[in-house]
């Protein structure tokens, strides 16, 4: 199979690009980056930019299977550059994909094109998409795997579309460091009564989930069409699992604690002052964040599992060990 990875130079890119290496699949990598690790495993990099038709085409030509994993992330920004990196991004790879009639098209989603501000508890796919959302992101998230899930086709690509939550583990550059440098600074502060449940996705778990569904994808396949929610076996509570990464860490528990309802009107108090005042940066809290630190977000798995035969193979236990020994090493300055 010769797969193209766009955003293979990334987290999960970096691990779907190696374990296609591993079992001898042909890999190009499609990113803004140079990384002659990449090229040092004999995947063919090409530079490009999502936002450019032409770059993608290229990328696009002799390609068996698309993953389409690069996208701008993040809780904050302007509305035009999500939509154009997104939205716009992921309308090329699938312009792309029929011009170059390649079968299949694997994209990641996330778990947040459904989320609006209250706790969603043992939901399955079935769930609607919200009529308001909270970030640019999942907007442009939802927006993106909609035209993904409508572009599937007989006639290629057949299409499918992954939702991993909150991607964890070594080489992360986002959730683990975040946590490690809060905490270092005390700036932990636990939002609401600390109850809160939620899934997560350890990495090579997620990028199993991407091969399974490129695997099991055709036109008259049970995945063509169809959007997933992927995470580990089983959800978490988030506050016991932060205070159990940290004292793994040798770092202090989070204390601090504000309420639901304070934060919320913090998080909407900044987020109207860094409209007015854009040049400030990000806001520390939004109310976006204060859902995800407040409220359960966890999912039925049981459609991956019955469609992609998912397990999610690596525990918590075994991914909490790996993450720690690598932070350890990159996260302790």
């Amino acid at each position: 199979m010769h797969a193209l990875v766009t955003g293979g130079g990334g987290f999960l890119g970096r691990y779907i690009v190696e374990k296609l290496r591993d079992r001898g699949d042909r890999v190009r990598v499609f990113a803004r980056g140079h990384y002659p690790e990449l090229e040092e495993i004999d995947c063919h990099c090409i530079r490009g930019d999502l936002r450019s038709p032409q770059d993608v085409d290229a990328a696009c030509r002799d390609i068996d299977v698309v993953f389409h994993t690069a996208a701008l992330a993040g809780f904050w920004g302007r509305r035009r550059l999500y939509e154009a990196i997104n939205v716009d991004g992921t309308a090329n790879v699938i312009r792309s994909c029929r011009t170059h009639h390649v079968p299949k098209l694997v994209y990641t989603s996330s778990p947040s094109v459904v989320f609006g501000m209250a706790s969603l508890e043992d939901i399955a796919e079935t769930c609607p998409y919200p009529d308001k959302y909270y970030s640019w992101y999942s907007w442009s998230k939802a927006r993106a795997e909609r035209m993904v899930l409508a572009a599937n086709s007989e006639n290629g690509p057949a299409t499918c579309s992954l939702r991993p939550h909150l991607i964890w583990g070594p080489r992360d550059t986002h959730i683990v460091p975040l946590i490690v440098a809060r905490a270092r600074a005390g700036q932990l502060v636990q939002i609401g009564e600390g109850t809160n449940m939620i899934d997560i996705n350890y990495v090579e778990n997620s990028a199993d989930a991407h091969l399974l569904a490129a695997d099991a994808l055709a036109a008259d396949a049970a995945v063509a069409g169809q959007a997933y929610f992927i995470a580990d076996r089983q959800p978490v509570n988030m506050w016991q699992w932060i205070n159990e990464l940290l004292a793994r860490m040798d770092l202090p528990r989070v204390e601090k604690r504000i309420s639901y309802r304070t934060a919320y009107a913090v998080g909407f108090g900044l987020e109207c002052l860094y409209r007015v005042l854009p040049f400030l940066g990000e806001p520390r809290l939004t109310r976006f964040l204060v859902s995800h630190f407040a409220m359960s977000h966890y999912f039925d798995l049981s459609k991956a599992k019955r469609d992609l035969d998912y397990t999610g193979r690596v525990s918590n236990e075994e991914g909490l060990r790996r993450t720690v020994e690598w932070a350890k090493g990159t996260c302790s300055r």
